[in-house]
């Protein structure tokens, strides 16, 4: 792949219209506060600093598992296990989670504008399918694929801004930018829902193995991806509250959620563009899937080709290279999870939004949870890397840009687990809020037990952990190829 289509499958896992249409919406809501546009100045800030120290380890490590080998090489394999075991739950919950909304958004678009009525799990299998075909094709045919869909995306998005700063009830106003109205009481909800519209930015290495100059194209593009989602989320964010007015954005937020921005479009643009923005809110979703499902797909691939887990799991595909086990295995999982909810949502009083409220909720803010702390891991990981090699980068790409990154992510991290019951929409606490994280953490936990029963009872696998090589192979050798590319594996201790 070229870095633009890296470009584009890291942009296309933060769904740009269904962050504009529910993420953004949402924050306002449950915040209350105007200052939603500087949360995500904010945040991409931290994240672009994060991004100094991880890119250069892209640049020294490529595996397909990249937060597995980085943490192994910078902390120890037990921890980069543990990691690699946070990093499966914490991208499958993403994944799976987003089929609740894609299966809520396509069956209530069939019903109204087709009059077809078809079950959310109908649709979400449907999606299903299209996904993991997709899947065990070759990476570039998914990423061509996601192109077309995200630019399409960012074209909506942008008549959305135009139309919103066309209306401007109360005239074009600065005020959702003011510091005032974003250091508050309220800033810790702004920044737990914000980050979210960031995961599967940091993607971008987990196909180090297949694009064309990796130690360039994978830096680069997490630069590119985090300077555009920042500022394009930033100033959407301030186009919407101008279009509905500074003044009445939180009351309209609320009362209309997900679907305030087709109200806009409905009232300002007409039926066309509405239908036509509502087809791309699909689709957005889908472009999401595929972007996580092939994350996910690469991370078991690189378990598997390491013999960390079954070595079937490093299986790839005969005619692509295509890591076939791995996207088998997470298509699976999300069918059953499918299924589940579906059995559990019948007769529920929730009624045709339960997918949403659950599945979706749920399983998506319990991801972003994992891996932002995978994120702050990372960056110690980094640090320790550097002090170990430090010959060739400066003092702040070797400790300072990963310390700051680490404390930031650190706080991201404890503001999310405050207010988890607010993001899962609980109200006060409730169990689920407490056992959601518990699940995530106590994964990563089992990872690095796992990684002691590794040591003492298999350790050629614990020798070559994060180095892209077979447990017992010879050095420079793979089990299996990678999908693409062979590992150049990671400094050995």
């Amino acid at each position: 792949m070229s870095t633009a289509s890296l470009v584009f499958l890291i942009i296309a896992a933060s769904a740009p219209l269904t962050v504009l249409a529910g993420g953004v919406t949402s924050t306002f809501a449950v915040a209350g506060l105007l200052g939603v546009p500087l949360a995500y100045l904010l945040l991409g800030a931290i994240l672009a600093v994060f991004a100094v120290g991880y890119g250069a380890m892209s640049a020294r490590i490529t595996n397909a598992g990249a937060f597995y080998a980085y943490v192994a090489d910078g902390l120890g394999p037990r921890q980069g296990i543990g990691a690699s075991w946070l990093a499966l739950i914490s991208y499958n919950a993403m994944q799976i989670g987003i089929y609740g909304l894609f299966g809520f958004a396509l069956s209530s678009f069939l019903q109204a504008r087709v009059g077809i009525s078809a079950p959310w799990w109908v649709c979400a299998l449907a999606g299903l399918v299209l996904v993991g075909v997709l899947g065990v094709s070759r990476v570039d045919l998914s990423a061509r694929v996601i192109a077309v869909l995200v630019a399409l995306e960012f074209v909506v998005v942008v008549v959305v801004d135009a139309l919103s700063l066309g209306v401007a009830p109360e005239g074009v106003s600065a005020q959702p930018f003011m510091p005032s109205e974003f250091f508050t009481y309220g800033i810790g909800a702004v920044l737990a829902f914000g980050i979210a519209a960031f995961m599967g930015f940091e993607s971008g290495a987990i196909y180090s193995e297949e694009v064309r100059n990796p130690a360039r194209a994978v830096p680069r593009a997490t630069f590119i991806a985090v300077a555009i989602i920042s500022v394009f989320y930033a100033v959407s964010a301030w186009a919407l509250a101008v279009g509905v007015g500074p003044g009445n954005i939180v009351a309209a937020s609320r009362e209309y959620g997900p679907d305030l921005i087709f109200v806009l479009i409905a009232e300002h643009g007409g039926p066309v563009l509405t239908d036509i923005a509502q087809v791309l809110f699909v689709t957005s979703l889908l472009a999401a899937l595929i972007a996580f499902h092939n994350a996910v797909a690469r991370y078991f691939f690189s378990l598997g080709r390491e013999r960390v887990l079954s070595s079937w799991l490093g299986t790839v595909s005969t005619r692509n290279q295509a890591p076939l086990a791995g996207s088998l295995t997470q298509s699976s999982l999300a069918v059953i999870l499918v299924i589940v909810f579906a059995l559990a949502g019948r007769g529920s009083d929730l009624g045709p939004l339960f997918p949403v409220l659950t599945l979706f909720t749920w399983l998506t803010n319990a991801g972003a949870f994992g891996l932002i702390f995978l994120l702050a891991i990372t960056s110690i990981a980094v640090i320790g890397h550097f002090r170990r090699e430090p010959t060739g980068h400066s003092p702040w790409v070797r400790w300072i840009a990963p310390a700051i990154s680490a404390a930031a992510l650190g706080t991201v991290f404890v503001l999310i687990l405050i207010n988890f019951d607010v993001l899962i929409g609980s109200d006060g606490r409730s169990p689920l809020s407490v056992v959601m994280p518990g699940i995530i953490l106590a994964t990563g936990v089992a990872g690095v037990v796992w990684g002691e029963h590794l040591r003492r009872h298999r350790p050629e696998v614990f020798a070559v952990v994060g180095s892209g090589r077979a447990g017992g192979a010879p050095e420079g050798g793979t089990a299996a190829h990678g999908p693409t590319r062979h590992s150049t594996g990671r400094h050995d201790h």
